[in-house]
């Protein structure tokens, strides 16, 4: 995990990554909750079967904008270069903005995949790293220590590079995922989907049955037993407040105030039947498109009565 402060060395390392197809990236910043937050480190990796930290870069660019520059227009602007974050609408902020070219987003990508595939209770990078990756005991305490102070500390830099680690095998996994959530239509087993889909159909009838009925019971016994959280939920109220005007009050108030009101209206098939022939007076603009149902047959029993 090599440690580079000097700006030659930095710049020298850049010029090598500007040859790479794929960079695993995360960064650390100083007075994060502040209103003038800075860019600390960046951390890069080039080669996602590191498990050592070898080809971990760790570059402290504390102060350094003429640095942090040269590696936004040489890295982050390079549409030929792939780069890897885990909350990346964060990190670019700091490494060009919306200049940035080719970004990968892991979170994004995990957040994409259908829960039943990846059920987790968040997305944040040490879940996925545990549960995807095998990581163990993933120590975040450091990311939120002094990135300011320097020098930085063991504990800071050994949590800095290993984050790379985590991102790289965290995002081949996702990939293998995104790769089985979406896989190609024009192979797909027609007979597996559709039984497997009628299973899940009935199944998914009685659970949404039960939770609903659920749903209401508890909401019921809480109020009658005056209480608002349990170990399990929370009932909280809240008002809604609906404004409602007949139609021919509101247009008398709009042409007699000469109110500008003029926005398109969709015609339900009640208004349309109402209007009936003097929908041909108006000028009305079509949209049609097209909708698809699916709805799973009954599948007759494989054997008959005897």
């Amino acid at each position: 995990m090599p440690y580079l402060t000097s700006p030659s060395e930095i710049r020298h390392i850049i010029a090598e990554y500007t040859k790479a197809r794929t960079l695993w990236l995360d960064t650390e910043v100083a007075d994060y909750k502040s209103r003038r937050p800075r860019l600390s480190l960046i951390q890069v990796l080039d080669n996602p079967q590191d498990m050592s930290g070898d080809r971990v870069y760790l570059l402290d660019v504390l102060d350094q904008p003429d640095v942090v520059a040269e590696f936004v227009e040489q890295i982050m602007v390079n549409p030929l270069i792939e780069k890897v974050f885990h909350n990346a609408s964060y990190d670019v902020k700091f490494l060009g903005s919306k200049q940035v070219k080719n970004i990968t987003c892991t979170l994004e990508i995990a957040k994409k995949i259908p829960y039943y595939l990846l059920p987790l209770p968040n997305y944040q990078l040490k879940t996925l790293a545990t549960v995807l990756c095998d990581f163990n005991n993933i120590d975040k305490q450091e990311q939120n220590s002094d990135w300011g102070k320097r020098p930085l500390t063991e504990e800071q830099i050994d949590y800095a590079y290993l984050d790379c680690i985590y991102l790289a095998q965290v995002h081949s996994q996702l990939l293998e995922l995104q790769l089985k959530a979406n896989p190609d239509p024009a192979t797909e087993n027609l007979t597996v989907l559709g039984t497997r889909y009628s299973q899940l159909e009935q199944q998914s009838k009685i659970l949404q049955s039960e939770f609903e009925h659920l749903q209401e019971r508890v909401k019921k016994a809480m109020q009658i037993q005056n209480v608002s959280e349990t170990s399990y939920c929370q009932l909280t109220s809240y008002e809604r407040k609906t404004v409602k005007v007949a139609f021919a009050e509101l247009a008398r108030l709009v042409e007699s105030e000469g109110i500008n009101l003029d926005f398109p209206l969709t015609l339900t098939q009640k208004l349309q039947k109402d209007l009936g022939k003097n929908l041909e007076q108006l000028s009305v603009d079509i949209e049609e498109t097209t909708a698809w149902r699916l709805t799973a047959k009954n599948q007759e029993s494989d054997f008959e009565d005897e």
